[in-house]
């Protein structure tokens, strides 16, 4: 248990967080797969960048039908990635290095391999059966056949969200795969099951939990059990659910219960954080008011929903960055005396941002990539680094669908055929929204495999890795990766970046990214140029400034031509 009485409870303000895939980062014994003496090899290049937390993916038992957000055992290492022994060392070598380790938790749902759900599926007289959502057909229709689920909800991963299970003669929820069913947290069983399991985590030593889908967890249940019908989607049998599982009536009082049951009356400095869906700026702000005990902060999705059509994330529209600009502003305002942001432009489930927010051809990939992370890492609130973006690492040239591992994108593509629909503009929304682009493994040198895997990769690794690798940005004071540093550095040593109130400047400009910072008499102008063009800039009162970072070497300041993907952070 950690007992560290030094940390202030607001620490993790001034931390940045580095997201791990393991499946991905390093790969140990040549079988192709990343695992955790994989990533006990390369705690020093984690270590090298200055970040205060590691935020792990999955390494639980798992069927690995959804790489491991799929929990077969919450309480042992599946031996793809190693052994409890394996986990112990990589927490060790963590903390040695000031370092703290945030498991991913995912409890809106577990594997159907799961032993509470194998019990469940035993019998409807199971003492387990009501861990779980199940429900008889539909009235009047007939059990097994399309249009007798339950309820019309459509699940994330297409098809319905409802699953037949001939044994026991009714149908399961599981708003994910069918081999994902849903949890009944209205069963306070359940609720003490998984707070023990926690528990018993942070007595191993982890130092919080990033929770997946954690806004799920609570379903808009009637008064007799029933759950009804959504909206039907457009072209689709199938209903929009949301409304009846998204911040549900009771997903306040489980997260605070969760929070007193866990974390209270704990020594120690903790992070929580919700992933949630669908969230808004006001039901966040309820979600991280210190006072109210819930969760640290949130991972909401509007930003990375911009560039979503009405057909959903692989229907693809336009970036358009007044937009960008419009919705992070709102999150920067809406939390500014309540609450607290997650920063982020990529993670195992978007693409990479060099791709998709700047530009990743060879001539302005570097620079497009400390642009951006400079934009991010200088918002309000706790910036998340994800594997491979501190070197710029790009989405993957894919070339046929047999490449992909990804479930979400096979199963797309699968629906849209069946549908006979669009097939060449399903493929091209994969192409640029798959998730599969953020999980080709880490490209450590210019080696066969990135120096990822001696043995064949699960997924197919970058060619472009021959020119970008850590190896290859290691010394080189004007990488992305020594940027990268800088970016960690600063927060660290300026509290105006950490505490600074926030204004954005310019709002309507298509191409620039302006905003001041301000803290206790210190004030920073933080100007991007984000296009491929140079812009003019024209901001008074700053031409004695200090210059703190650019993405120059030779930054310009706040007025005159910005060149492409020019960023600078000024100080007064």
């Amino acid at each position: 248990m950690s007992t560290d009485q030094s940390i202030e409870p607001d620490w993790w303000k001034s931390a940045v967080v580095y997201q791990i895939y393991p499946r991905s980062f390093a790969d140990s014994n040549g079988d192709g797969v990343g695992d955790i003496p994989g990533i006990l090899s390369r705690l020093d290049h984690v270590a090298s960048l200055g970040v205060d937390v590691v935020w792990l993916s999955p390494v639980y038992r798992s069927p690995m039908d959804d790489n491991g957000y799929d929990i077969s055992d919450y309480e042992d290492v599946d031996p793809l990635f190693g052994s409890l022994a394996d986990l112990d060392a990589l927490i060790a070598g963590l903390h040695e290095r000031g370092i703290k380790l945030v498991m991913d938790l995912v409890v809106n749902h577990t594997s159907d391999e799961h032993a509470w759900f194998v019990e469940s599926r035993s019998s409807r007289e199971s003492p387990k059966r009501d861990w779980y959502w199940w429900r008889p057909a539909r009235e009047g229709a007939v059990a097994g056949q399309p249009g007798a689920e339950p309820t019309n909800w459509a699940s994330f991963f297409s098809g319905p969200a409802w699953h037949w299970d001939e044994a026991t003669g009714e149908y399961y929820l599981h708003l994910f795969s069918r081999k994902q069913p849903d949890l009944n947290w209205e069963n306070p069983e359940v609720r003490q099951a998984v707070y023990a399991m926690m528990r018993r985590w942070l007595d191993r030593g982890v130092d919080g939990f990033r929770m997946d889908v954690v806004n799920l967890l609570s379903k808009d249940v009637g008064a007799d059990g029933s759950l009804r019908d959504g909206e039907a989607l457009p072209g689709q049998a199938l209903g929009d659910g949301t409304p009846f599982y998204m911040g549900g009536p009771r997903i306040h009082e489980f997260l605070h219960e969760m929070h007193m049951e866990v974390f209270a009356g704990r020594d120690g400095a903790f992070l929580t954080v919700g992933e949630m869906p669908g969230v808004t700026i006001e039901q966040a702000r309820l979600f991280t008011d210190a006072e109210r005990r819930e969760v640290d902060m949130v991972f909401q999705f509007e930003h990375v929903d911009l560039d979503s059509g009405p057909a959903g994330k692989f229907d693809l529209a336009p970036m358009d960055l007044v937009e960008l600009k419009t919705s992070l502003n709102r999150w920067q305002e809406g939390l500014a005396d309540v609450g607290w942001n997650s920063l982020y432009w990529n993670n195992h489930d978007q693409p990479r941002a060099v791709s998709r927010f700047g530009d990743d051809s060879p001539q302005w990939r570097t620079l497009s990539a400390k642009a951006l992370g400079t934009v991010l890492h200088l918002h309000r609130g706790t910036p998340y680094v994800y594997q491979g973006e501190e070197i710029g690492m790009a989405n993957m040239p894919f070339t046929s669908d047999t490449e992909l591992r990804d479930i979400e994108s096979i199963r797309h593509l699968a629906d849209v055929a069946a549908r006979h629909e669009d097939t060449d503009a399903a493929w091209q929304g994969v192409l640029v929204k798959g998730r599969d682009n953020a999980r080709t493994p880490m490209q450590w040198d210019a080696s066969t495999n990135a120096g990822f895997t001696t043995g064949d990769p699960w997924l197919g690794v970058n060619p472009d890795h021959a020119s970008v690798n850590v190896a290859a940005q290691q010394d080189d004071p004007d990488s992305v990766l020594a940027h990268y540093r800088r970016l960690v550095a600063l927060r660290h040593d300026e509290p105006v970046v950490a505490h600074g109130d926030f204004t954005m400047l310019l709002p309507e400009h298509p191409r620039l990214y302006v905003f001041t910072r301000d803290h206790d008499g210190v004030e920073l102008l933080v100007v991007a140029n984000l296009c491929s063009e140079d812009t003019e800039i024209g901001i008074e009162g700053w031409d004695d400034a200090e210059v703190l970072l650019g993405t120059y070497q030779d930054p310009r300041g706040a007025s005159g031509i910005l060149r492409p993907w020019e960023a600078t952070v000024l100080r007064r």
